[in-house]
């Protein structure tokens, strides 16, 4: 018959700390409160959404790499510091608006070289579902500690937990965003882009990948 052993005998139960990308944390401020002092009830969702973007830019992702918006933004032809001079002396009287006019007619349109990383993403991440629980009243000044648990539900679909802790135990609010790949040109369902693949194996294995 098997001796039991005592519990102080058993050995401890390694504890793995979450990777930073996955631990964050925010206070929330004046803004985000209601005429009654608390917590309006919609900041959450945006807190989570501003989370996962947080988590993604520490892991080594930009934004324009999965938001189409941030891409075609970050390719959009920015005026040279000459262009901006010429334009200042104009409002202040002080140059030809005529000449600068034809100036830059001569020259053609700017069309600086796009910037690194800006290529337009070709995978959107629309919102399919989202949840929230509340737990206790958040007023102003409170610190929170955001801990996120991503988890891919498909080739073309994952999901965010998001669990919300005051004084690094208490759990006051947890929300869940899920989102599913679909093509920017074409609307319809396809696989989740490389960098997010990489996100979720990381974030799953605890850290194990190192960030792009």
């Amino acid at each position: 018959m098997a001796r039991r052993l005592p519990t102080d005998a058993l050995p401890a139960m390694a504890t793995t700390a979450p990777p930073p990308w996955l631990r964050l944390e925010r206070r929330v401020r004046f803004g985000d409160t209601d005429a009654a002092g608390v917590m309006h009830f919609h900041q959450l969702l945006r807190w989570c959404h501003e989370a996962w973007e947080e988590s993604l830019e520490r892991y080594g992702i930009a934004a324009s790499t999965v938001f189409p918006g941030a891409a075609m933004a970050a390719m959009a032809p920015r005026p040279t510091p000459e262009a901006l001079t010429d334009g200042n002396r104009d409002r202040n009287g002080d140059g030809d608006s005529n000449r600068a006019s034809v100036g830059a007619a001569d020259q053609g349109p700017i069309t600086p070289p796009p910037r690194p990383g800006a290529d337009p993403a070709a995978v959107a991440l629309p919102i399919v579902h989202c949840s929230a629980d509340y737990r206790r009243p958040l007023v102003c000044g409170d610190r929170l500690l955001i801990l996120l648990e991503p988890r891919r539900l498909d080739p073309m679909a994952f999901e965010v937990i998001y669990r919300f802790q005051r004084d690094g135990s208490e759990e006051v609010a947890r929300g869940l965003i899920r989102h599913l790949a679909i093509s920017s040109g074409s609307r319809r369902r396809c696989p989740l882009p490389e960098p997010i693949q990489r996100w979720l194996e990381a974030s799953a294995l605890g850290g194990g990948i190192q960030p792009l």
